[in-house]
Parts: structure tokens; C-alpha cells; sequence
């Protein structure tokens, strides 16, 4: 099955839309604090791609999580947005050493907890399923990051 077929709408398809390949690249995230950002993101082991500037009314910087394919642009003049109204999700292979990286780096990052069928319940997922162990940290401005333990993708996204 390919990347296509795995991520389709089945609405769309039916509906006789054509189905164009498109992949999410950048996240915008807003800081108010451009230097303090960039110093979080590198601590906590993030790819810094670029750092530029075009005058004094302009600044992108730009963060790629390890093994990611989409970054993340903070800066000066890239969004209206208010210093912390970001969230976003990050999937990670084994949560527990996600979470002890990021406490090892100086970050808070709150305890464990898992969602499913049965509800929300404190701790690791009794059975460590994919997509419902989680923990929450943010950035200094407070843009919340939601990690979940993937161990098997779920085949329908790609």
C-alpha cells in the first residue's frame, strides 16, 4: 500500500476529487522571546536548519525534531498569533526515555497518562498500545507539546 492509498479519504475518492500528494513541512509557533526559543529548541535536541534575518522587522528560525520531516518556524514577523497559543503533537517510539531526555535537558514535563476507550487514567497504558501512552511539556512560552508512544503506526496514516 503506499503513502497515497494509506492516507486517503474515501469521501474524496468517491466524490471523484483527484488526490494530490501533500505533506505538512513547517508548523508556525509563536514566541516572544526569539532567543530564548532557540535556546530551548537546541537543548532539547532539536536540528537547527536556519536562523536568518531581513532587517529588523523579520527573523525566521527554524527547528527540525530528530527524525522528523516536519519543522517548525518561530521568529519575528511570521505570525500574529499570541507567545504561546501553540500545540501540537509529537509521536515517539518509547515515551519513557522521550520523557527522561527532556527532564535530563531541564524541562518539566508533566507525568504519564493514557487515553482510549475506557477513558482517560493516570500512568503508562497498562498494555503500552500505540497512540495512548502520553505526557505534555512546553516551551518557555508555553506552546504545548503533547508526546504519544507509538510502537505500531496506524496503517491509515502513512
Amino acid at each position: 500500500m503506499s503513502t497515497n492509498d494509506a492516507c486517503s479519504n474515501d469521501a474524496a475518492k468517491n466524490a471523484g476529487v483527484a488526490r494530490i500528494d501533500m505533506k505538512l513541512e513547517v508548523v508556525v509557533i509563536p514566541v516572544s522571546d526569539v532567543d530564548r526559543a532557540k535556546e530551548f529548541y537546541e537543548r532539547i535536541g532539536w536540528e537547527l536548519n536556519i536562523d536568518r534575518s531581513a532587517g529588523e522587522d523579520f527573523r525566521l528560525v527554524q527547528f527540525t525534531p530528530p527524525g522528523s520531516c516536519c519543522s517548525v518556524h518561530f521568529g519575528k514577523g511570521l505570525t500574529s498569533a499570541a507567545p504561546g497559543s501553540g500545540k501540537a503533537f509529537l509521536i515517539v517510539a518509547d515515551i519513557e526515555a522521550a520523557r527522561d531526555q527532556l527532564v535530563a535537558a531541564g524541562v518539566e514535563v508533566g507525568e504519564f497518562f493514557h487515553d482510549g476507550p475506557e477513558g482517560r487514567g493516570s500512568g503508562l497504558h497498562p498494555e503500552r498500545l500505540s497512540y495512548r501512552s502520553r505526557a505534555l511539556f512546553s516551551d518557555p512560552d508555553g506552546n504545548g507539546w503533547h508526546m504519544q508512544e507509538v510502537s505500531i503506526r496506524d496503517p491509515r496514516r502513512g
